[in-house]
């Protein structure tokens, strides 16, 4: 059985910063592309930030620079650093699994909510 489970979440001040983790089980997790969404109330999920089986790694434009996505292939886990939060990043992040060339991911994690308010 599959499993990618979320944690990290929380309050945070504009400004501050929270680093999410994503542990996965059931898969070869260094076959697979990692990624990290997030849906905010009223609007579509959207890709925030991907790290390849290799460790190439892309970013939407809205959080270049403050943002940073890691994997330890020894822990199957996954990591995101995000910096410099803004309210506008507010919303429910997801953890991803992408196999090979699928278009989509094979894999949800759970999501687990930021909130950045003052």
């Amino acid at each position: 059985q599959v499993q990618l489970v979320e944690s990290g979440g929380g309050l945070v001040q504009p400004g501050g910063s929270l680093r999410l983790s994503c542990a996965a089980s059931g898969i070869i997790f260094n076959r697979y592309n990692m990624a990290w969404y997030r849906q905010a109330p009223g609007k579509q999920r959207e890709l925030v930030t991907t790290i390849s089986s290799g460790g190439g790694t892309s970013y939407a434009d809205s959080v270049k620079g403050r943002f940073t996505i890691s994997r330890d292939n020894a822990k199957n886990m996954v990591s995101l650093q995000m910096n410099s939060l803004k309210p506008e990043d507010t919303a429910v992040y997801y953890c991803a699994a992408r196999y090979g060339s699928s278009l989509k991911p094979d894999y949800w994690g759970q999501g687990t909510q930021v909130t950045v308010s003052p």
